[in-house]
């Protein structure tokens, strides 16, 4: 069923470029227009579809390639690698039709996507009337002022995605109309990048509400997975991945942006396995293994308000999200402080989810010497009756975000029952004891669904939740 899916989806593209083409012209796919950005420092694909026989010439500042269509009228370019230019240029390819793209950027391109949480438009952020935790982002009246023309962004329709655009009008500069429909999480994202690397950024969002990850990964991919071999797929798998991720490449792209999971929450071990196929799948895809993949970590939620989940079904998750974190080039965001309304599954603090992930990027692709995590817990040792826990991430030090003890620690000993502990800092250190436990043997921290804590390093982050006993223990595929 998956296989003939993919073909039938296939074959759709496939009609739609060999109708637009056969009058023996040059037909772009629609990720190529005008507005867009050219990644930096890489080479760029351009191609599309031509009659047999007709030679496509590509001109773009002082290069020029010349390609001709194979027996299925395909056609490709590699523009050599270029520094970043905020001056806009025309890309010029002709065969026997002429296609001018105008406006044309070079700089840093990022891929986001996932469900409803990234598709999150910032039309709705703008409603949002809040103190901000970041002065540099601030979502308020973000649309009405947002106009940096180095900021450029491209929404994927699931449906146009299939039919060539002869007015090449995919891409956008980041404000007014185009910019209300676009992912709030991409744009601030973006704005950040930007404002620190001052080169445009472009931004292709491809997300769909409510979607699980199961259709975004290649049916191929999934299927030559040992680990779901015995495991049921959903019927729809790979129905978003076709037309959505596979029509984007080769074009050229620094990285990803994932925030999903919503609708996996409750098969934690499943989906780290998913999310090594994805990623293995989209590096694949692009032909580059190590491409940054930069996802966020579900912000608290009451999921147990349905029977069938506990109160402990989103930690056991997040756990899982954080084990991914084993694949190289990953990085994961803590939203422990981004929800005020815990039976609200769509936080509105997109702003601060943008900037998070730009920390990141900044530190992991880029090399800034800044800190991009909160605490993550590296160790424990027991002293008598104290638990000494150490962290990776300290930063500039160990902090209560509000001055009052630390939340959310809990602690057992060998009757495995669970209490509140004290908590205190000690040498950037957490020492944690409780009068009911004499020999610790276990600790949790933020171990339930609702739990917001105060622990944070001095950089303003928040730390990662975590147990100590029977943690999960993925190990990735070579």
């Amino acid at each position: 069923m998956f296989v003939k899916h993919h073909r039938v989806l296939g074959l759709a593209l496939a009609a739609c470029l060999s109708a637009l083409s056969s009058n023996a012209t040059v037909v772009l796919p629609k990720i190529l227009g005008n507005n867009m950005v050219l990644q930096r420092n890489q080479q760029v694909p351009v191609w599309g579809k031509a009659a047999k026989g007709e030679r496509v010439t590509v001109k773009f500042g002082k290069q020029t390639k010349t390609a001709m269509p194979d027996t299925a009228g395909n056609w490709k370019v590699w523009l050599a690698p270029m520094p970043a230019s905020a001056k806009g240029e025309s890309l010029i390819i002709s065969g026997s039709n002429k296609i001018v793209l105008t406006n044309i950027l070079v700089g840093e391109v990022w891929v986001c996507s996932g469900q409803s949480n990234m598709q999150y438009e910032m039309r709705k952020n703008s409603k949002v009337n809040r103190p901000d935790t970041s002065t540099a982002n601030s979502p308020i009246d973000e649309v009405e002022r947002a106009h940096n023309p180095s900021i450029r962004i491209f929404l994927v329709d699931r449906k146009r995605q299939l039919k060539p655009d002869s007015t090449h009008s995919g891409w956008s500069v980041a404000q007014d109309s185009a910019l209300r429909e676009f992912s709030a999480a991409g744009y601030f994202f973006a704005k950040k990048l930007q404002a620190e690397l001052k080169v445009p950024v472009g931004m292709i969002s491809a997300a769909v509400s409510g979607s699980r990850i199961e259709p975004w990964i290649d049916t191929t991919a999934y299927n030559a997975e040992p680990y779901f071999k015995t495991i049921k797929v959903s019927a729809d798998h790979g129905k978003f991945y076709y037309p959505m991720i596979k029509t984007l490449a080769p074009f050229a792209i620094k990285g990803f942006l994932w925030y999903q999971g919503e609708s996996n929450v409750d098969e934690p071990l499943n989906y780290i396995y998913k999310m090594q196929v994805l990623i293995n799948n989209w590096r694949s895809l692009w032909q580059n293994k190590n491409l940054p993949f930069y996802y966020v970590q579900l912000a608290p939620y009451l999921n147990s308000k349905d029977p069938k989940f506990t109160n402990e079904t989103l930690p056991q998750f997040r756990e899982a999200q954080a084990q991914v974190l084993k694949i190289p080039h990953t990085g994961m965001i803590v939203t422990t402080d981004l929800n005020d309304d815990l039976k609200n599954i769509h936080p509105p603090f997109k702003w601060e989810i943008g900037r998070r992930l730009a920390l990141v990027a900044l530190a992991k692709t880029y090399g800034f010497k800044i800190e991009y995590s909160g605490p993550v817990y590296a160790g424990m040792k027991v002293d008598r009756d104290q638990a000494v826990l150490s962290f990776d991430h300290v930063g500039k030090g160990l902090m209560s975000n509000n001055g009052k003890p630390l939340s959310h620690f809990i602690i057992a000993g060998a009757d495995n029952k669970f209490v509140p502990a004290n908590a205190m800092i000690v040498d950037n250190r957490v020492m944690l004891s409780a009068p009911s436990v004499k020999k610790p043997v276990a600790v949790r921290f933020a171990w339930d669904e609702a739990a917001q804590p105060n622990f944070y390093n001095k950089d303003g982050l928040p730390a990662m939740p975590f147990r100590t006993d029977n943690p999960l223990n993925y190990q990735p595929k070579n």
